[in-house]
């Protein structure tokens, strides 16, 4: 028999030997230039699709699935089927928001660190996410573990654009993605105080649903000597500050009820009271009143739309013959987009302007908390901060999530991130992610595929 010093000696190798490849794999992955435009996003499918070979993965389970410059990768982990359930999809996106190399102060596509942070593109959003769940599953591949359903690894590879690797994998390749519920690694995380102290980790059960509209006027021009009222750029004006003056209703689901509560007991203050009385109550105007008023906030309780492209005009010396301006909203769930058209239109009240979707956009709905998947991320969660607070979220920002949500595949955020309160520069100049953050989440996703498909 192993004596106790003997297995503490073997578990530290390990360890240290799971470390030493997750940050291997963080430092390949990063240095792939996987932005738009760059056609990298199948070299480092490839890539990853080797380390999963190597480890133990068959060819006939993993697949490198090609969409334009891009690729989606997924990669199944055959369980014996014991459990008589559905595979479970682990989710994340090899893509990521270009940086230029002059802007920042390192190079953003080779990793690098200083005394607290790894730096470069996609340390944050979202390789850290594909590293891990990628060095997980190798490592209960080596370890000889069977889970009791197939575990369904799914990296897409255009997350940040168009996200057309997702939708042709739940239209046209649903065999690889069947599956009972998804968990994605691309949002929720837990916080920490500048102190370290726990707050809260959240969960993610719903989107914002996303759709834009372009908003055209027209106008038959003429000549800029003669100027005329019905200019298409001052109806366009016009009707963009209409939107901006438009604030949408107010509304409220369980999930961020629940959210808001626990921010505001944690927050204190006027604007924590006003969250929780919005738990209470969201009718109660005067909290109403105070979330809105803070720009931290005011999203989480309505749909927003805001004009972010605009053109217009021919030439200078010529009366404009039309003007057109983007508007992207984020729409809370249970409101349909054609609500939301509708309302544009008779904010702007003006017929002659026309609004187009750019897209076929379809509501995003609520993936309803349920107990094996949140006490599957709660172990997962308290084995490094055992009274961190579990609570489900709504993001106004989109993922992948809202396709497979679409899809009938309830999703949920679960990220391995628990970090304090500096900025990770996620799709902006210097993004980075702490070291001890990157080292505590490494056991995140194996307690979860433990608790969710061991036997």
């Amino acid at each position: 028999m192993l004596s106790i010093g003997i297995l503490s000696i073997s578990y530290a190798q390990n360890a240290n030997i799971d470390r030493a490849r997750a940050l291997e794999i963080y430092s390949n992955i990063i240095s792939f230039r996987t932005a738009s435009g760059q056609g990298k996003v199948p070299e480092m499918a490839s890539y990853l699709a080797a380390q999963l070979n190597q480890a133990g993965f068959s060819d006939n389970n993993i697949h490198i699935l090609p969409v334009n410059e891009t690729a989606a990768l997924v990669v199944r982990y055959q369980g014996d089927g014991s459990s008589n359930k559905k595979p479970i999809l682990f989710l994340a996106h090899m893509d990521v928001v270009d940086a230029t190399p002059d802007e920042w102060d390192h190079e953003p596509f080779t990793l690098s660190q200083d005394e607290t942070f790894f730096l470069g593109r996609g340390t944050s959003d979202n390789k850290y996410g594909v590293m891990n769940l990628t060095q997980s599953f190798i490592r209960l591949k080596l370890q000889g573990f069977v889970p009791n359903r197939d575990l369904l690894l799914v990296f897409s590879g255009d997350e940040e654009t168009t996200q057309a690797t997702t939708r042709m994998l739940v239209k046209d390749r649903k065999d690889l993605v069947d599956a009972e519920f998804a968990l994605n690694s691309d949002s929720g995380g837990g916080s920490l105080a500048q102190s370290g102290i726990p707050l809260t980790y959240h969960y993610q059960a719903a989107e914002k649903t996303y759709a834009t509209f372009e908003i055209t006027a027209s106008n038959p021009g003429g000549h800029s000597a003669r100027p005329r009222k019905d200019n298409a750029i001052y109806e366009l004006a016009e009707a963009i500050l209409n939107i901006r003056n438009y604030q949408f209703p107010v509304k409220s689901n369980a999930i961020v009820r629940q959210s808001h509560r626990a921010e505001g007991e944690q927050l204190g203050g006027d604007l924590g009271e006003a969250l929780v009385r919005y738990a209470d109550n969201p009718e109660d105007e005067l909290a109403v009143q105070t979330i809105l008023a803070n720009e931290d906030y005011d999203d989480t309780i309505r749909t927003t739309c805001v004009a972010t492209l605009l053109r217009g005009g021919q030439v200078e010396n010529a009366l404009p013959q039309a003007a057109t301006a983007t508007v992207n909203c984020r729409i809370f769930p249970g409101t349909q987009v054609q609500e939301v058209m509708n309302t544009l239109v008779n904010i702007i009240a003006n017929d002659s302007i026309k609004i187009v979707p750019l897209d076929d956009y379809i509501a995003s709905p609520v993936s309803q908390p349920r107990e094996d998947v949140t006490n599957a991320i709660a172990t997962a969660v308290h084995q490094r901060y055992p009274n961190m607070q579990l609570v489900p979220s709504m993001s106004s920002g989109y993922t992948d999530a809202l396709i497979y949500r679409r899809a009938g595949i309830p999703t949920f955020g679960s990220s391995a991130k628990i970090v304090g309160p500096e900025p990770s520069n996620a799709h902006g100049i210097n993004e980075r992610f702490p070291i001890k953050a990157f080292y505590d989440g490494l056991d995140h996703w194996v307690h979860i595929i433990y608790s969710l498909a061991g036997k």
